[in-house]
């Protein structure tokens, strides 16, 4: 415990030291949200990975997706490296950076208004971002909780207040500049910690040969190309993780603010490498939690005999890793989660400083007013999804599901059609993310899995863009 202390308190003040030297060469929004627009493709690469990966990955769906599909779950891991990765750098990085230049604009909503014309869709979609990513970053702090509550024996509400003031004090001082520095460094403590928890359930588990004849004696699908919930659970999965960053604004928010094309070339490998290690990883190890977790030895990930899927990862850790090495995990599962709320913290805010208040109330604000108001907004956010997180509504993978999917179904087909189709128009942009939205949340509503109304949403502003475009006159 003195050594998980310890670490912990070194991790914590350097990212705090971190961002008390950017803090003093971070003056501008443009500085603050964007790091200058010059970011080099390292940190870029790593900040792009740890934004997507986070302890909703390693706790959540590694939990829950590991336990039901078994190997099959590796299919997400294939669709978020080749297609929410490689895929999305080469159709998005150039053209994103260059429109970007070309417009002046620095968010997705302010692309929206110029495209389109239509300061509803601003509007709508600046508010949809901060609603949204509540509960998407509320995912993320649950995950970080339960970790801390079984490596520290800390209340959950205990460690959700700690990671809340810790990532309030992190945002607040740097920005993005301090961001990106400090994910280059926890890219590779990612690495190390997958590496090592990867290996640990491998030989808690008896090897790769015998765990998988073990899994296939619980169940043949465990093991095959297809889980036991059957192909389209899986399909909804692959398709939500994989095709939403496309529309995913703090992913797309990278492509501003990286330096040239030939830096978004190379942080294309990057990136991809980075993921493809760390999906394969978290879906592989997740996977065994069947042969090394039961009831008997387990009393926290169960109830009633039934799993909770969200406790499973920590259990696992807790029952394979050895102590001397579960503070790299800790580590691991930290850094993803710091990097995707700092990202997730940084486009909120925004959605409200820039998009609302400098765009609909106080056009004429200073620069230096708005870089105050980005920091205060941030801290406002962090503190909304710190109270959704508190009331732990769903599991992380339900709550991730319907925010992925509604911010899919409002952007997907208005940003890609406006990217690469003259033709589409305010019509079109505006009337499918509203169809989009709607069906995603009445299905959600509805009674149906989270993951699926997303897809759904997200099929249905992606193939009604167009169709809406052409009822109206060609301009």
């Amino acid at each position: 415990m003195t050594l998980k202390i310890a670490v912990l308190t070194a991790y914590v003040l350097t990212i705090v030291i971190i961002g008390i030297v950017r803090s003093k060469k971070t003056s501008t929004f443009h500085e603050f949200f964007l790091g200058g627009g010059n970011i080099g493709p390292w940190m870029t690469a790593f900040t792009y990975g740890a934004a997507y990966f986070s302890a909703v990955l390693f706790i959540g769906f590694s939990g829950k997706i590991g336990w039901q599909f078994g190997y099959s779950g590796l299919w997400i891991a294939v669709g978020n490296a080749l297609v929410g990765t490689l895929l999305v750098w080469w159709v998005l990085g150039a053209r994103v950076k260059q429109m970007s230049q070309e417009l002046g604009i620095s968010t997705m909503s302010e692309y929206l208004e110029l495209r389109y014309h239509s300061r509803f869709l601003k509007f709508f979609s600046s508010s949809s971002i901060f609603l949204f990513f509540i509960p998407y970053s509320a995912a993320v702090f649950i995950g970080l909780s339960y970790l801390f509550q079984l490596n520290f024996g800390t209340e959950f509400w205990h460690a959700l207040a700690f990671m809340g003031l810790f990532t309030a004090v992190y945002m607040v001082l740097g920005g993005y500049k301090s961001m990106t520095m400090i994910d280059v460094f926890f890219g590779f403590l990612m690495l190390a910690g997958g590496a090592v928890f990867l290996w640990s359930v491998l030989d808690k588990a008896g090897g790769l040969v015998d765990a998988t004849a073990r899994l296939t004696a619980v169940d043949p699908r465990l093991t095959g190309l297809v889980g036991p919930p059957g192909w389209w659970p899986l399909f909804c999965l692959v398709f939500l993780t994989s095709i939403a960053p496309f529309a995913m604004p703090q992913l797309v928010q990278k492509f501003y603010a990286i330096r040239d094309q030939k830096a978004i070339k190379a942080g294309m490998w990057i990136s991809t490498a980075f993921a493809i290690i760390l999906s394969t990883i978290a879906y592989f190890a997740g996977a065994f939690s069947r042969l090394l977790l039961t009831p008997e030895n387990s009393l926290g990930a169960f109830k009633d005999g039934s799993p909770i899927f969200d406790a499973l990862v920590p259990e696992l850790i807790a029952k394979a890793v050895s102590p001397s090495l579960i503070i790299f995990i800790l580590l691991l599962i930290l850094s993803a989660s710091m990097s995707t709320l700092a990202a997730l913290v940084l486009i909120s805010s925004s959605s409200v400083a820039k998009d609302l208040v400098a765009g609909f109330i106080n056009p004429g604000i200073s620069d230096r007013n708005l870089t105050r108001l980005m920091r205060v907004l941030s801290v406002v956010f962090i503190l909304l999804s710190v109270i959704f997180a508190y009331f732990r509504p769903a599991t992380i993978v339900s709550i991730l599901g319907i925010s992925w999917g509604a911010i899919g179904a409002i952007f997907l087909g208005p940003f890609l059609w406006g990217l690469f189709w003259s033709r589409t128009n305010a019509l079109g942009a505006i009337t499918s993310s509203i169809v989009a939205l709607v069906v995603c949340l009445g299905m959600y509503l509805a009674g149906r899995p989270s993951p699926e109304a997303g897809t759904v949403g997200m099929m249905i502003s992606f193939a009604t863009t167009p169709l809406f475009s052409l009822f109206s006159p060609k301009k």
